[in-house]
């Protein structure tokens, strides 16, 4: 080292390589430089690797975080507002015209499946949308829609016009429901996916909890139209300015990649069911196109098995209120609905962690699926066949407990299947089309729901049908696992 030490001190001084403590590294350096050199060479010691920048200050890392978690948070919150008008909603909007105009339980039935069938024409789209738009774009459009539609539900004085609302706030529904949640939260991770996912979707749980009740008390204090305008002027107070902040941006945009990492020379995140594990081939690509996805039996299995249980539990949601407020009044049914969505935090959660630690995806499904069937069981038991009392009571609210456990999983399950047994490159048209079909069957389950109602006056068949439903389901997801559920081979014979 000898005689170039202070030329090295100096210039390590003036790149500012002491950031901390600089002034007592300037004393010990002159220090040192007084000795003499056979003393100085003595105690001089190879050279510690200057400090390295602190990752906080690198482009998407503001104070520490990570960029895709601000996304994620975006999701989440863009999901209490989509669930609240989009999902539960409809819940509202049927009791309240029946309460306020008498209606037909069929008619405002069909307007409910109108909402949802719109959805599903559109929700397909959704990736070509969100490449011509952009995803703050269309997520804005979305919520504009969600608070038009409430407010035309809320304005109905004849059946017709409120499907004509419904198709409004479909439309909003298909902008802002799972599938829009995978795209936001997608781009940004990998092999953290299932805890991103399930925190974009905890805001839908969180919105069912606080919807039914927040409507039922605006409804009562300010009217329908009232509630309406004020749900809407909230969720676009809220979504617009972080729509606009925290989806425009991409991974490339900042330098990173996918979980944080950054972009040049980043790995490939693994897309395994665990954080780590032995190499795997990748999956099989998906023919081109949408409907070409139904003939392969890994896409099949799983959106069908989806669909039915989907559809179920729509069908009961959008008839909770009905069902129960004869036994519990009006308040307490929001209640209870409000229940099951606290329990899909739950159940959502613990899935979740069983996953991180490598469990079969199909398997958790078809786990869900019994716990769903438990669940109409028990509200089968509580809401119509035990006498009225409190074990009916603890029965029926036991039953919207179980059935949250498992709704919460429903919307992300099937993405997360996808992910495993799908390329990256048809991921994103999987997703879509699964959350279309979803979409499309489930949108018929409240008008046969309503239309078994009125056909029979009790919801005794309709209940049924909701425990059947997830037993089939089962059979179906479990038919498609084949090597621990990662991949399932095609239908017929491959191209």
């Amino acid at each position: 080292m000898g005689g170039g030490l202070p030329d090295l001190l100096r210039a390590a001084a003036a790149r500012g390589a002491y950031p901390v403590g600089h002034r007592r590294a300037s004393v010990a350096s002159r220090g040192l430089l007084a000795l003499p050199r056979g003393k100085r060479d003595a105690v001089v010691e190879p050279m510690p690797s200057l400090p390295q920048p602190a990752r906080g200050t690198a482009p998407g890392r503001p104070h520490g975080v990570f960029f895709g978690w601000r996304v994620a948070a975006t999701a989440s919150a863009t999901a209490l507002f989509s669930w609240g008008m989009g999902f539960f909603g409809p819940a509202i909007y049927l009791r309240t015209l029946l309460t306020e105009h008498g209606w037909a339980v069929s008619a405002v039935s069909a307007a409910v499946t109108t909402h949802f069938l719109v959805a599903a024409a559109l929700v397909s789209f959704l990736p070509e949308a969100h490449r011509r738009f952009g995803v703050a774009g269309i997520t804005r459009a979305g919520v504009a829609l969600l608070a038009a539609g409430a407010l035309g539900w809320a304005s109905a004085r004849e059946p017709w016009q409120a499907f004509a609302a419904a198709v409004l706030s479909g439309a909003g529904w298909a902008a802002t429901n799972g599938a829009a949640l995978n795209a936001m939260v997608a781009p940004w991770f990998e092999r953290r996916r299932p805890a991103a996912l399930a925190m974009a979707f905890n805001g839908g749980a969180v919105g069912g909890v606080l919807f039914p009740p927040l409507w039922v008390a605006l409804i009562a204090g300010l009217g329908f139209p009232g509630a309406a305008a004020a749900v809407g002027a909230a969720a676009l107070l809220v979504l617009w300015p972080l729509a606009g902040r925290h989806l425009r941006p991409t991974p490339a945009s900042l330098g990173l990649a996918p979980d944080g990492g950054a972009a040049a020379g980043a790995s490939t995140p693994a897309t395994d069911d665990a954080a780590a594990g032995p190499p795997r081939s990748p999956p099989a690509p998906a023919r081109p196109g949408r409907l070409a996805l139904l003939r392969e039996r890994r896409f099949a299995t799983m959106s069908v098995a989806f669909a039915l249980c989907m559809s179920a539990l729509v069908g009961l949601y959008a008839h909770m209120l009905a069902l129960l407020a004869p036994r519990l009044g009006d308040t307490a049914a929001a209640g209870a609905l409000s229940l099951a969505a606290g329990c899909m935090v739950a159940g959502r959660t613990g899935v979740g962690w069983i996953l991180s630690r490598g469990g079969s995806r199909r398997g958790a499904a078809a786990a869900t699926f019994g716990v769903q069937a438990c669940g109409g069981g028990a509200l089968l038991l509580g809401a119509v066949v035990m006498p009225p009392g409190t074990e009916s009571v603890a029965a029926a609210l036991g039953g919207c407990a179980l059935l949250g456990l498992a709704g919460g999983n429903l919307g992300v399950l099937p993405l997360l299947i996808v992910q495993a047994e799908f390329g990256r490159t048809d991921a994103p048209r999987a997703a879509a089309m699964a959350v279309a079909m979803n979409q499309a069957v489930m949108a018929c389950a409240p008008g046969i729901f309503g239309a078994l109602r009125d056909l029979t006056g009790s919801y005794l068949p309709a209940l049924v049908l909701a425990i059947v439903a997830p037993l089939v389901a089962t059979r179906l997801v479990l038919a498609g696992a084949t090597g621990g559920g990662h991949h399932s081979p095609r239908c017929g014979t491959a191209h």
